[in-house]
């Protein structure tokens, strides 16, 4: 799993091996099993190789359904190759691309389609798919119509006329605001812990080098690390620190009114809330050269921790900023 020559994705193998879903998740599991075999690819299936992977049911040793598995959009058994790699990677199991087929659904699935990669969530009057996309939609309004060097996005990390800071988005989720300063100038290394968030992050910025309008400031200004934040903040030394560090952890609880996107009703149930985020400010505090930006809700505290210097606030969201001594 990586991006062209000119971009990296430096997967985290002990994180993705490893990799365990919330508690909420884990908790919703109900008890199937599993009497498989692998063929000679490696890859759980019936058939002989190449096959697509079907379960079979065998009652006198139940197991737990994964919250999460990967599969293939209905009908693209192309994609068979590139879904088996990605299970591996992330060391998930692969499921048949037909719901029909399956005894139960897992609560998630990472969908391989001809077109993209997808998070899909499943069940009664789940919402549609969550999938990176620099090239088209509000990111690409955005980057046209956002306002420029004067957006309070733009104003909080510094940059200026004559000054174009490196920057750490440390919690790098979809990529959207990382992607927002990379075309304005910005050098960006994008960092994700969730290895699911990094493998939708990475196949959106394979399809944006494919575009001639932002195929430079992919290749050239954004780079992305899977890994644990503060560990990789705090092996940042000398001329390797950025001169910003960038956070926008999972928001805490609020009203319903703040699960009103699809992204963050998924994201929240998949990788749960940022519990660690005053360490991971600590760690960022430890790290920038000049300041650290932190993303909040407008009437939200600020993270435990030093007090902010300054905030600038836009319509939606404001951005506290430390300045760094």
């Amino acid at each position: 799993m990586g991006l062209s020559p000119k971009g990296t994705l430096v997967a985290g193998s002990d994180y993705t091996r490893n990799f365990r879903p919330p508690q909420k998740l884990r908790g919703r599991a109900r008890a199937i099993s599993a009497n498989v075999r692998n063929d000679t690819a490696g890859v759980t299936s019936f058939g002989g190789p190449g096959a697509a992977p079907r379960p079979f049911m065998n009652p006198s040793h139940p197991e737990p359904i994964p919250p999460l598995a990967v599969t293939i959009a209905a009908g693209a058994t192309d994609c068979w190759p590139a879904a088996r790699r990605l299970a591996t990677a992330l060391g998930l199991a692969v499921v048949a691309a037909e719901a029909s087929e399956l005894p139960f659904l897992p609560p998630f699935l990472l969908v391989v389609t001809p077109a993209r990669l997808e998070l899909r969530q499943t069940g009664l009057k789940a919402p549609g798919p969550v999938f990176v996309d620099f090239c088209a939609g509000r990111l690409d309004f955005r980057r046209r119509h956002g306002g420029g060097r004067s957006q309070p996005l733009a104003r909080a990390v510094g940059l200026k006329a004559n000054r174009t800071p490196t920057v750490v988005d440390a919690t790098a989720g979809l990529g959207r605001d990382g992607f927002v300063l990379a075309c304005l100038g910005c050098r960006v290394t994008l960092m994700e812990r969730s290895p699911v968030l990094a493998a939708l992050l990475a196949d959106g910025l394979r399809r944006a080098m494919a575009d001639p309008e932002i195929e430079s400031v992919v290749g050239d200004r954004l780079q992305l690390l899977t890994g644990d934040s503060r560990q990789l903040l705090l092996g940042m030394t000398g001329a390797g620190r950025p001169e910003v560090v960038y956070l926008d952890p999972m928001y805490p609880h609020r009203t319903k009114s703040a699960l009103v996107k699809k992204e963050m009703r998924a994201l929240r149930l998949l990788v749960g809330d940022d519990d660690d985020a005053p360490a991971l400010l600590a760690a960022a505090l430890a790290t920038a050269g000049e300041r650290v930006v932190v993303k909040r809700p407008l009437k939200a505290a600020a993270i435990s921790g030093p007090r902010p210097t300054m905030a600038i606030v836009g319509k939606t969201h404001r951005f506290d900023v430390y300045l760094v001594s």
